[in-house]
């Protein structure tokens, strides 16, 4: 039998979260579901870090500027549990639309910076899905410790800066990327690509470490069938956009 609390009602689960002892530390690991072995890897850091591990799966339409996108999104709802549960977690909550945006989405959470660049560039409100989804989600669980995975970095960062910015008493903690045995960063959309699309994709990594020259780099993949939207360095750090037969894709390293 599962040892998975699983609530779809918030009530129930801030009902339950008020009725815990101060002395329990909780961990959280926001998710949209169809998770992996990153997701695994936050969920298994949280665990050996708190008392009590929170997992939320929410398809957060929000932040897709894409309908398709959205529509396409994997659903994976029964290994998901699995593995969560295989991973550490004690809860999962997985709220309806209606009730976590029960302002109709009139309220948003923006930032004119840095959410402007990079995948903000392209994908018009993108961000402030993010930041507004997040906040509602640190505001309900209200734990101790977030888990990101750095994939997103840009996403990461601005959810740090936000944090505090806003003076929310939540530590949001960095996870490095986990990756294919051929670089390739794990991610819920690769379970989209046929087997041409994931050869492909694995050149993703390689055009990131083995060219000095972002201008080769670009030469490499787009003479590999691959579209690159922007590949541009930042803190430091080298990122990166591509469609592989219409799906995009995001990766970022040390540089």
């Amino acid at each position: 039998m599962s040892k998975l609390k699983v609530f779809n009602s918030l009530k129930d689960f801030i009902k339950y979260r008020d009725a815990l002892p101060s002395a329990v530390s909780i961990g959280f690991v926001p998710t949209m579901g169809a998770l992996h072995t990153g997701h695994a890897s936050l969920l298994k850091k949280s665990a050996a870090e708190n008392t009590i591990t929170v997992l939320s799966i929410f398809v957060n339409p929000t932040q897709f500027n894409n309908t398709d996108d959205l529509q396409k999104y994997p659903r994976t709802w029964d290994t998901d549990l699995k593995i969560a549960e295989e991973s550490g977690a004690q809860v999962v909550i997985s709220p309806d639309y209606a009730e976590i945006y029960n302002d109709g989405y009139r309220y948003q959470l923006s930032e004119n910076n840095f959410s402007k660049k990079l995948c903000g560039a392209y994908r018009d409100g993108h961000f402030n899905g993010v930041l507004t989804i997040v906040m509602k989600l640190l505001q309900i669980v209200n734990a101790q410790k977030a888990y990101f995975g750095k994939k997103d970095f840009q996403q990461f960062k601005l959810i740090e800066d936000m944090a505090s910015a806003f003076f929310l008493r939540t530590s949001i903690v960095g996870c490095e990327t986990i990756r294919e045995i051929d670089g390739l960063a794990m991610s819920s959309r690769n379970m989209r690509l046929n087997e041409a699309g994931r050869k492909k994709a694995a050149l993703i990594y390689k055009a990131l470490t083995d060219f000095t020259d972002l201008s080769k780099a670009r030469e490499f993949l787009t003479s590999n069938g691959i579209e690159v939207e922007y590949l541009e360095e930042h803190f430091n750090r080298r990122f990166i956009a591509v469609y592989i037969d219409g799906l995009r894709l995001i990766d970022n390293v040390e540089c």
